[in-house]
């Protein structure tokens, strides 16, 4: 770790954080909270894929889909109208819609195969996204004159890594980095996270094994062949086992920084009290 105690962490001029732990906990809100001091950079890593690298990929599906459209599409083939993603921090509809779910193509699904490469192109993606922070830490400060810098990671963060590898490339480059830091949900947290995401399922990325694991699993329980599937039926049904896996591998890349409850975090007012939390869980480490 570059801060290995309290007091390295309070007397940094560059303070840079690597916030990681399942989606919905709070990352982005924290990350917003810390941007809005002015002192912080915020580089999303969901955002940097939803824009540098698969941007292309989802204004080019969006236009497929108008094209299907006669009135859309001489608008599109005469260059008169544009179609792009209005992707943000806080929005990112966009990619997620991109994703989709597999399964019956009436119901919205995908067939298994593009679902697939579009989880891979993901996969490469946020890799690369992960790769860029430490470039974006060096803009925060030459370009924008911010000291701090907090790396916002997607939930996935831990699917695309090896967590038990200690030379993996992008855990490394993260550790050498900022602060790697595990905002860790209680069984309460986990539990409010599936039923939130039973009234409104989204597309995710999941790990290749595993996903591949669930779609035979769930095809199996349910015996539906694949273009009968209900892709909401099925993200809900793997969700919480989506939770469970990432568990561990949360766990494990948390040896290489600190993990923070989310009784801890409700604390967290302001950046003075999130360094006086950080300095305490180094202490305590």
């Amino acid at each position: 770790m570059i801060y290995n105690s309290a007091d390295d962490w309070m007397q940094a001029a560059q303070k840079r954080v690597i916030l990681f732990g399942m989606s919905g906990l709070g990352k982005t809100y924290l990350a917003n909270m810390l941007r809005g001091t002015g002192d912080w950079f915020h580089y999303s890593v969901d955002y940097r894929i939803g824009t540098r690298y698969m941007g292309e990929l989802i204004a080019d599906n969006a236009k497929a889909h108008a094209m299907q459209v006669p009135f859309l599409r001489e608008l599109l083939l005469s260059d008169s109208i544009y179609i792009g993603s209005n992707i943000t921090f806080d929005n990112l509809a966009p990619l997620s819609t991109y994703l989709g779910k597999p399964g019956d193509p009436e119901r919205g699904g995908l067939p298994f195969d593009i679902y697939r490469i579009r989880q891979e192109e993901h996969r490469m993606a946020e890799i690369a996204a992960l790769l860029d922070s430490e470039r974006f830490a060096e803009r925060a400060v030459n370009l924008y004159g911010h000291p701090h810098f907090v790396c916002d990671c997607g939930g996935s963060i831990c699917e695309v890594v090896d967590p038990e590898d200690d030379d993996d490339p992008v855990l490394g480059t993260l550790a050498d980095l900022g602060l790697m830091i595990w905002l860790k949900g209680s069984d309460d947290h986990r539990d409010e996270l599936i039923r939130r995401f039973d009234r409104a399922p989204k597309p995710m990325y999941y790990q290749a094994e595993f996903l591949l694991k669930a779609w035979d699993d769930y095809r199996a329980e349910t015996g539906l062949p694949d273009d009968k599937v209900n892709p909401d039926d099925f993200v809900r049904w793997t969700y919480a086992r989506a939770l469970d896996h990432r568990q561990p591998r949360y766990a494990a890349m948390a040896k290489r920084g600190i993990t923070l409850s989310m009784d801890d975090m409700s604390g967290v007012k302001d950046a003075e009290s999130f360094d006086a939390l950080i300095a305490r869980a180094l202490d305590a480490r």
